[in-house]
């Protein structure tokens, strides 16, 4: 009797024992190859550092420079395809087909603006920019993927990282540029170059992870304590690194080598291939071996539970409309209030802070600073934005501790920055005002395009989020073709003719005065939008919170 006892009691213990060290490493790894495209994916940031010198290069005006930018986010309007893509083809397909079109977007730029092997007329560059902006969309539903399929229970915590690297791409970026053509260099055609082919490069690079089948992962997963802890090492490094990205402006001697300071960037990036490898090390050897550490976790949807006591017709009625928390399809969402609500907040606010990025070229030369200063205000923005994204993790860890906070609140808060930013702005131009403006934008847009996954994920449902995330950023191309028209408008009606070219150029406050203004009232309205989004989605939290517990 005794022998079969300690037969099932082996079993048992094998069945609980933790997973090899390689399957539990390469299933990190696919956050890592999704941090990897995210930090290098993001090449609309980096607009601003040259087009000014697009601007002289094809001799156009602000306005028509502005819908370049906004033709890069129309692409944007494309993104739900790559949600349906998923849907039907591999993510390694998915990815190689992102990267073919950035390769094409930005290399055709390359090709007819810097060497001028090619000419191409204005129409067929918006096309070229959609394409590229297109592309963009098609990485992030990757990674969107990525974290959903691999970290179930954490896919949260999992997406407000990723989605964080994407905010570094400028900075990564310029110094991309430095390395190549010095610091001093107004060369800026080589940023097209880098953004075509760096992206396919990475692609390559992540190929593997990507492969990695989440059904043929070994069934025994950490538990949700022990990924937390992951994650905040994770977020650590994430946070030296978006402070190691603003030493160009510290003066000191790795700040004024570019390619060590580039290669830094790398080795930061690297080094979270290192971390789940560690903690495996230190749990085997302090651990003893605690079955419960790495034991199954039964996962649940995070769905509110289905109410009681309905009538047929009531159920049927409430299943039409959709309640937060379900999977909601096209139909339900636009039939959603809360929706609405989510969408013009995230118009009047995220997407406003990616039109001042786009701009941040022409607002530096407007007041009378050179372009390296431009480059500074691109990767202060880049920098911030990426520490933005980061704090987007908040709800999660301040779950227990501040429950009266739901997600949607962080939300709210996260818009606060943006009109003092626009306020500060139109009061005074001084340079000191500029970069804080620029920074407060940069944390307040960063915070709102990572917390909007998840935020998205919450509310219309996670198995939905590739699909109803791409919905969401269609605010995108229309906002940006109304702030970009205005902001265009107004700087073109103060500018004047250059004596170095055929361009307008405009110099004083003026040229973005009533823009400012503007941009600072309009974001007043989203706050008031997502104030009443949070009232509206608080119970629906409370319930989620309940149902985690």
């Amino acid at each position: 009797m005794k022998a079969p006892e300690k037969t099932s009691t082996t079993k048992e213990e094998e069945v609980q024992s933790p997973p090899c060290m390689l399957q539990w490493w390469r299933r990190w790894t696919v956050l890592v190859a999704a941090i990897w495209i995210q930090a290098f994916t993001g090449t609309n940031f980096d607009f601003s550092a040259y087009s000014s010198d697009m601007k002289s290069s094809m001799g156009v005006s602000q306005s028509r420079l502005n819908y370049m930018a906004v033709a890069s986010d129309l692409g944007k309007a494309l993104g739900w395809s790559s949600g349906y893509a998923v849907a039907y083809f591999p993510l390694s397909a998915v990815l190689f087909s992102a990267a073919a079109m950035g390769l094409v977007g930005y290399g055709v730029q390359w090709l007819s603006i810097a060497v001028d092997v090619i000419h191409l007329p204005y129409s067929l560059v918006l096309v070229c920019c959609s394409l590229a902006g297109l592309s963009i969309c098609w990485f992030n539903t990757v990674c969107f993927v990525l974290c959903v399929r691999h970290f179930v229970s954490n896919h949260s915590l999992a997406l407000s990282l990723v989605v964080s690297f994407n905010g570094i791409s400028a900075a990564l970026y310029t110094l991309g540029h430095e390395v190549i053509s010095g610091k001093s260099s107004a060369s800026s055609e080589v940023y097209l170059l880098l953004n075509s082919l760096i992206p396919l490069f990475v692609s390559l690079l992540a190929l593997w992870p990507v492969l990695t089948n989440p059904n043929s992962s070994p069934t025994h997963r950490s538990s949700h304590d022990d990924e937390t802890r992951i994650f905040i090492v994770f977020n650590v490094l994430a946070l030296i690194t978006c402070f190691y990205l603003l030493l160009p402006s510290s003066g000191t001697y790795l700040a004024s080598s570019p390619r060590w300071h580039f290669l830094g960037a790398i080795c930061l990036l690297i080094f979270p291939l290192c971390v789940p490898f560690l903690h495996y090390i230190l749990h085997s050897c302090f651990g003893h071996h605690r079955t419960s550490a790495y034991s199954v976790v039964n996962i649940e949807e995070p769905n509110i539970p289905k109410r009681v006591g309905l009538d047929p017709e009531e159920i049927n009625e409430s299943y039409k409309v959709g309640r937060l928390g379900d999977e909601h399809s096209l139909g339900m969402l636009v039939r959603s209030l809360e929706f609405w609500l989510y969408y013009f907040s995230y118009c009047f606010g995220g997407t406003i802070g990616l039109v001042y990025s786009n701009n941040l070229g022409q607002i530096s030369q407007s007041l009378g600073q050179s372009s390296s200063n431009a480059k500074s205000l691109v990767t202060l923005f880049s920098a911030f934005s990426f520490l933005g994204r980061l704090l987007s993790s908040a709800p999660d860890f301040t779950r227990k501790k501040l429950y009266y906070l739901t997600r949607t609140a962080w939300f709210t808060i996260s818009l606060l920055p943006t009109p003092l930013a626009f306020f500060l702005l139109a009061y005074s131009s001084k340079t000191a005002l500029l970069q804080v403006a620029t920074a407060l934008i940069g944390l307040s847009s960063g915070f709102v395009f990572a917390a909007a996954v998840s935020v998205t994920s919450d509310l219309f449902g996670r198995n939905s989020v590739g699909v109803n995330q791409n919905i969401l950023i269609t605010n995108i191309p229309i906002g940006s073709l109304f702030y970009g028209y205005m902001a265009g408008s107004v700087y073109d009606k103060h500018a004047t003719p250059s004596v170095v070219s055929d361009t307008v150029v405009c110099v004083g406050r003026r040229c973005y005065f009533a823009t400012f203004l503007l941009w600072g009232c309009l974001s007043v309205v989203g706050l008031v939008c997502s104030l009443i989004l949070f009232i509206r989605t608080r119970p629906v939290y409370h319930q989620l919170a309940q149902n985690r517990n």
